[in-house]
């Protein structure tokens, strides 16, 4: 969205309306949304483990969220959290926020912090942590009536109505949206909005609330607020303690989550270190394949790539050796690609997201001589997948318990147990109050999953020695594979796809394979690389697990036990959503994902014979 300025203040043209109010735009939100919703003693009324969730009809510049975000901090008492639900079809651009911000230097570090992940930012629902996951703010990209059903019911404890002028943007306070508002309310959820309008109060009484005219701020004369008729709220508590099985990116990813929302995680993991099956590549690439159809998978793959570069950012910035954001080309190689990008190119995509380029521009972004353009990811690149585990579990809430396989699962009166063996043969046992797996299709040795539909992927990767021609490659180049710029004096490629086959034996007859693709994709990139002693390369093998449908199974299994699973080829991307998901239902929060999303990823769904108590 273009912003304008009028008389110094934001302005939007679309709307013919200003962004706040001229007096004070600060000033105005906390009387308007803080103290008109009684933000402050509701704050302080959270005990620990409790969370507060507030719904907000159109972000704008942020400021609202800001504000509650401070007073939320102020306010609030250690262990509670605050989830922030907005909606907005218009989005700033980055200058643009910066510059609407700029006018509140009070707001100081955290309107820093939200112009960071600002540039992270994709079509449809996007997810972002504050304040060491103490706040989560969760950004609808969107329509508000096509939003707000995607919302879970009985969500939402105070609501800032704050569209544009009802005059000038009626859609957003019209019936339909209201009704929405009611439905994602809990009891006794209370509303603000700087509007008197007779038809918006009218409207909100059908929906279900009280309303009340109160004095307004500033030139207005009056404001409303009020709340959802029933008169009993009660909030979900997290659980004291959790159990998390895998310890790759799936598993880790959601140890940190959980430890975020104050719970205390046990960590279980097979193998004598973290991230040894596979998450355990020296090198991950941060490859978003997009699909054009607009369909749940698609959707949850957009949404993650979002999260994943934000929890990068988080938890390992850009290193020279453990993480770059070298960008990414996404070639057109072949008719089902071309097929496939044109579909893309007919919707419209930020430029900080993708964008379209020719074989000319390919070349000039990666260094080397491209035949295909393709599609460019600027904020793509590479990760060291040990080291981002390594970072996401640094957390005294989390204990690692290494080289201790798990037998078995039990119910108890309180939780769950989990029985099994360490390294020695000794046996052990411990409980929880919930346990989330997430040791892919190791899964299987599970009673409780023995029936998933969990495939064994085997892939490898070569490692090719870097020659003068192929240093200047200075992105990620994909096509039917991938080959990343040189680290330490050579390139990571790959990977082999080889269905319901588990060897982890490095074999030349895959190091050709690899070399080979790279060839039909990229001929100059894989002439520069020479003839290397296909003998003497070095690689690695492992066992990614997938499910029908390239869906991972994301949620519960029974009271008290979830699952992150078959992640496949996209686990570096999908974990850090999957984990956050799973986090929030275990908790009682608020899901970072629409209603349709959740039912695709359900593993009840997608199973036969589950119990669900």
């Amino acid at each position: 969205m273009t912003l304008d300025w009028q008389d110094g203040m934001p302005y939007s043209s679309r709307f013919g309306d200003v962004y706040f109010s001229a007096d004070s735009g600060l000033e105005e939100t906390r009387h308007v949304f803080l103290q008109g919703n009684r933000l402050a003693e509701r704050f302080a009324a959270l005990s620990a483990g409790e969370s507060f969730t507030i719904g907000e009809t159109g972000f704008g510049t942020g400021l609202n969220f800001l504000c509650a975000w401070i007073l939320f901090e102020q306010a609030g008492l250690p262990g509670a959290s605050l989830d922030f639900f907005s909606i907005e079809k218009f989005p700033l651009g980055d200058d643009e926020l910066r510059a609407a911000l700029m006018l509140w230097p009070e707001l100081g570090n955290s309107a820093e912090d939200l112009l960071k992940r600002w540039r992270r930012r994709v079509p449809g629902w996007n997810r972002w942590s504050f304040a060491g996951g103490r706040v989560r703010l969760t950004l609808a990209i969107g329509d508000v009536a096509e939003v707000l059903p995607q919302l879970q019911g009985g969500a939402v404890d105070a609501w800032f109505l704050d569209g544009f002028s009802p005059a000038r943007n009626p859609e957003m306070w019209g019936g339909e949206v209201l009704s929405g508002i009611a439905r994602a309310s809990r009891s006794a959820a209370t509303f603000a909005t700087y509007t008197s309008a007779g038809w918006v109060r009218r409207g909100l009484q059908q929906a279900g609330f009280t309303v009340e005219r109160v004095p307004g701020y500033g030139r207005k004369r009056e404001m409303m607020q009020g709340e959802h008729s029933a008169q009993t709220t009660v909030h979900n508590k997290a659980p004291r303690t959790a159990i998390i099985i895998g310890g790759g990116v799936a598993g880790c990813a959601a140890a940190h989550a959980l430890a975020a929302r104050g719970v205390a995680v046990t960590l279980l993991e097979s193998a004598p270190q973290l991230a040894s099956a596979a998450s355990g590549n020296p090198r991950g690439i941060l490859h978003a394949r997009f699909g054009a159809g607009d369909n749940p998978l698609n959707r949850f793959v957009l949404a993650a790539y979002g999260h994943a570069l934000a929890l990068f950012d988080e938890v390992l910035p850009v290193d020279e050796e453990l993480r770059a954001e070298c960008g990414l080309l996404q070639l057109d190689f072949s008719p089902d690609e071309s097929k496939r990008i044109a579909r893309l190119a007919q919707c419209e995509w930020p430029a900080h997201l993708l964008r379209f380029v020719d074989a000319g521009q390919a070349s000039e972004l990666t260094g080397m001589r491209m035949v295909h353009g393709g599609l460019w990811f600027p904020g793509g690149g590479w990760i060291v997948p040990p080291a981002l585990c390594a970072r996401l579990t640094d957390d005294s809430r989390i204990e690692q318990c290494l080289a201790h396989t798990v037998d078995t699962l039990t119910r108890t009166d309180t939780g769950w147990r989990v029985a099994g063996r360490e390294g020695q043969g000794a046996t052990w046992s411990i409980e929880a109050d919930v346990i989330v797996v997430c040791c892919a299709h190791s899964a299987l040795a599970l009673e409780q999953f023995s029936h998933f539909p969990l495939t064994p992927v085997r892939g490898q990767i070569s490692l090719l020695p870097a020659t003068v021609a192929s240093q200047p490659l200075r992105t990620v180049v994909c096509g039917d594979g991938y080959c990343a710029p040189a680290l330490a004096g050579a390139h990571v490629t790959g990977a082999t796809h080889a269905f319901v086959e588990e060897s982890l034996e490095v074999r030349i007859s895959d190091h050709v394979a690899n070399l080979a693709k790279l060839a039909a994709f990229a001929p100059a990139l894989r002439e520069a690389l020479g003839e290397p002693d296909i003998g003497q390369l070095g690689g690695r093998a492992a066992v990614r697990c997938s499910a029908p449908g390239a869906m991972p199974l994301v949620g519960k299994v029974q009271d008290g036990l979830y699952c992150s699973l078959a992640h496949g080829t996209r686990g570096l991307l999908t974990g850090g959503l999957a984990g956050e998901t799973v986090a929030a239902m275990v908790c009682g929060k608020l899901s970072p994902l629409p209603a349709p999303i959740l039912c695709a990823l359900a593993p009840l769904s997608r199973t036969k014979g589950t119990q669900t108590d």
